[in-house]
């Protein structure tokens, strides 16, 4: 499973070397997206940008950031694709030149009606230079805003042509603007500096990172305007939808320190994990967790059960998108060299084994058939997710349920294919339990979608649209 995207927006009233802030906070929020990373300042209403493919480290250097100019508003993002592939001219924040001023836009989410919109565009006499979907809202909002006397108007006017998951930060010549879609599918929260100044960002991690204190989470469908006034809410999208924030950000894609509409993830994450154990309890004697993503989960099973928790699998920290995949021709397992078992933690033992979700159950089975060489008596693996069953069409990378084990093999026949002694997964019911009621999303879990959707990709421009 991949990260979505994440975006960071900085207003103050001063010229500051703003750069710096917003590298800090794609820092931040570097798990939620691994293929590029781009920053843009706005200084004196003129934009200076520099964006690449690569992590937030590797493409910025001291030297690129000391380039860029100080500035009063800055945005910045990290991208995962889900619409579009990994190519440079995908690289956020998108920028728009136009005889009223200038565009720059970042967007964590997924349109789930690009296609037509796209398509729509092109027939106009749009020229697409990317194939990202959030070049569809620049060229919205652009066109919008030649006709709105203000850019707030634009962005309304594009919201109501729009549908899907978008959490947006934009900076026009004068003003900074986040946007959140009225499902809410993705997180977007506001914060303040000491000093005064405002910023957006996908979590609340990001906000820390910055010294900056949370103020509120965008409610689904809100626009805050940041200009020379302060701040404004525009709320004329609010309550249109039902609220459905994605509930992969709880179960995997926030980091655990950030809370999400109120909601620490680390704490929904060991609720996940004591709900398992009263769903699937077993007589083990240690659990384990896959790290990162499982590991509070494993704590939670852990506190629940009565088993002890403990390291059996530790995590190479060093490897990140730069990693040279090992050829086959070389055979070397890819997991092995991400992941190493601690033997004297499992040796002989009954082993409960929990990771946030299986999705195609290849690295699953890795795991285990190394637990097994490290002596494992018995492996039980347990999800703290349903079962994966259907495609995601707002941010995650699940397009389609070809490469689903869940969609293919009983609970039975997956356990077999994982060399596993027991496999259970969460109780889609009990992700309720979560967020205190049901206004999530789970479409990937129960196939009950809350937004219209395209079922072909927008770069497929012949596709009929369904």
């Amino acid at each position: 499973m991949e990260e979505k995207c994440g975006v960071f927006g900085i207003k103050s009233r001063d010229q500051k070397p703003l750069a710096h802030t917003v590298y800090y906070g794609l820092y931040a929020l570097q798990h939620r997206g691994q293929e590029s990373a781009g920053i843009v300042v706005n200084h004196d209403r003129e934009f200076y940008s520099h964006k690449d493919l690569g992590l937030v480290s590797e493409v910025f250097s001291q030297e690129i950031l000391q380039k860029l100019p100080q500035g009063n508003i800055a945005i910045g993002h990290v991208r995962y694709g889900t619409t579009g592939g990994t190519l440079r001219a995908n690289c956020q924040p998108i920028e728009v030149h136009h005889h009223k001023g200038n565009l720059a836009l970042a967007h964590n989410g997924n349109l789930s009606n690009a296609q037509r919109l796209h398509k729509e565009l092109e027939e106009s006499g749009a020229i697409f230079h990317s194939t990202s979907d959030t070049e569809i809202i620049a060229y919205l909002i652009t066109k919008h805003r030649l006709k709105e006397k203000s850019i707030e108007d634009a962005v309304s006017r594009t919201m109501g042509d729009i549908e899907g998951a978008y959490s947006l930060v934009i900076t026009s010549p004068t003003k900074m603007i986040a946007v959140r879609d009225p499902s809410g599918f993705r997180p977007l929260c506001y914060g303040e500096t000491e000093s005064g100044d405002h910023v957006i960002a996908s979590e609340t991690c990001a906000l820390y990172a910055v010294g900056a204190k949370w103020v509120k989470d965008l409610e689904p469908g809100e626009m805050l305007v940041f200009d020379e006034k302060g701040v404004t809410s525009r709320r004329e999208y609010c309550g249109r939808l039902p609220k459905h924030i994605c509930i992969f950000e709880y179960i995997y894609f926030a980091r655990p320190d950030s809370r999400i509409e109120g909601i620490s993830v680390h704490g929904a994450r060991l609720k996940l994990g004591a709900l398992l154990a009263s769903a699937s309890p077993v007589d083990a004697d240690i659990v384990i967790g896959v790290p990162d993503s499982g590991l509070d989960a494993a704590l939670g099973y852990s506190h629940e059960s009565g088993i002890p928790y403990g390291i059996g699998l530790v995590k190479n920290k060093y490897i990140g998108r730069t990693f040279i995949a090992p050829s086959q021709e070389n055979r070397v397992d890819k997991v092995r060299i991400k992941l190493s078992p601690v033997r004297s933690e499992i040796e002989g033992k009954s082993v409960v084994l929990i990771d946030d979700s299986i999705v195609r159950g290849t690295t699953m089975s890795r795991i285990v058939g190394m637990l097994r060489e490290a002596g494992a008596k018995e492996v039980h693996v347990k999800s703290s997710a349903p079962p994966f069953l259907h495609p995601c069409y707002y941010g995650t990378d699940i397009d389609s349920e070809e490469n689903l084990i869940a969609c293919h093999y009983s609970e039975e026949e997956i356990c077999k294919k994982l060399g596993a002694d027991s496999l259970s997964y969460l109780p889609i019911s009990a992700l309720s339990r979560i967020t205190g009621g049901d206004d999530f999303c789970a479409a990937c879990f129960d196939g009950c979608y809350p937004v219209s959707h395209c079922t072909v990709p927008m770069t497929d421009p012949s596709a009929p649209i369904t």
